[in-house]
């Protein structure tokens, strides 16, 4: 077997894996097809999420909310799940506004297992639960180990990115505590306008990070699963893959970053 039919036989496994998992739908508790309702869909995109606490999953859910309308007017037709409950669920679509019909929960990771997604660093301390054990291989991935790009990431949010577009309007407001009030004209003073200016990205993250602290039992209902990470899948109307992106570490759930959306 050549090494293009083994990757296309590789997606048509993923597909089909997608096609027969069924999961709890956020908006009405049904228990149903994760793929259900996506028949007509000219070009389908199914995100994987890890924990819906997580810092990938709230910001790639406000990056698809801030293209909505350029997502619409490309059929492009959504599905995601993510790691968590019904409640967790709808404190997340509450939150990013992402439709509560498009998510799904997987409350064990059951879907990212079968997708062989990577679960990240599994280091075992003895005497230690497995939520202990998850928090602190979560702390080694914040710090880079086991998690390639994450710590290169952070300092991005913080330094700015020309290669990115500007995140906050000018005339926008951000509440991220313990911050006071933010609005987005003073980012102008950190670089200018027009790009990712300095501490604009920082501060959004430092907003989701106030939300999910300030609702961890809701967003975080088992943190046995703290450092699963999840992948992007987009196929087209006959099941046939058109781009992946496995996750390979935290803040890393677009191969570019700057633009997360762009393989569209």
């Amino acid at each position: 077997m050549t090494s293009l039919q083994s990757q296309q036989n590789h997606a048509l496994n993923d597909y089909a894996i997608l096609q027969q998992s069924e999961s709890q739908r956020v908006s009405d508790g049904a228990i149903l097809p994760i793929l259900n309702g996506c028949e007509s869909a000219t070009r389908l995109l199914v995100l994987i999420w890890p924990q819906l606490g997580d810092f990938d999953s709230l910001e790639y859910a406000w990056w698809l909310q801030r293209e909505s309308q350029r997502l619409r007017e490309e059929g492009v037709t959504i599905r995601a799940v993510g790691i968590g409950n019904r409640p967790s669920g709808q404190r997340f679509c509450d939150y990013t506004q992402f439709p509560a019909d498009w998510l799904f929960i997987d409350p064990k990771a059951k879907l990212h297992s079968e997708l062989k997604l990577y679960q990240g660093l599994s280091l075992k301390i003895p005497g230690l639960s497995a939520t202990q054990n998850a928090w602190f291989n979560l702390m080694l991935m914040c710090a880079g180990i086991g998690s390639p790009g994450t710590l290169a990431e952070v300092f991005r949010g913080y330094k700015g990115d020309r290669q990115a577009p500007q995140l906050i309007e000018d005339k926008e407001v951000i509440h991220a505590k313990p911050l006071p009030p933010i609005i987005g004209s003073f980012f102008k003073l950190a670089g200018g306008s027009g790009f990712q200016r300095p501490f604009e990205l920082a501060t959004l993250r430092l907003r989701n990070m106030t939300e999910v602290l300030s609702h961890w039992k809701t967003y975080v209902p088992d943190g046995a699963y703290l450092t699963h990470r999840g992948g992007t899948f987009l196929f087209n109307a006959q099941g046939e893959l058109l781009y992946e992106h496995r996750d390979r570490g935290i803040l890393g759930f677009a191969a570019n970053m700057s633009r997360p959306l762009s393989f569209l």
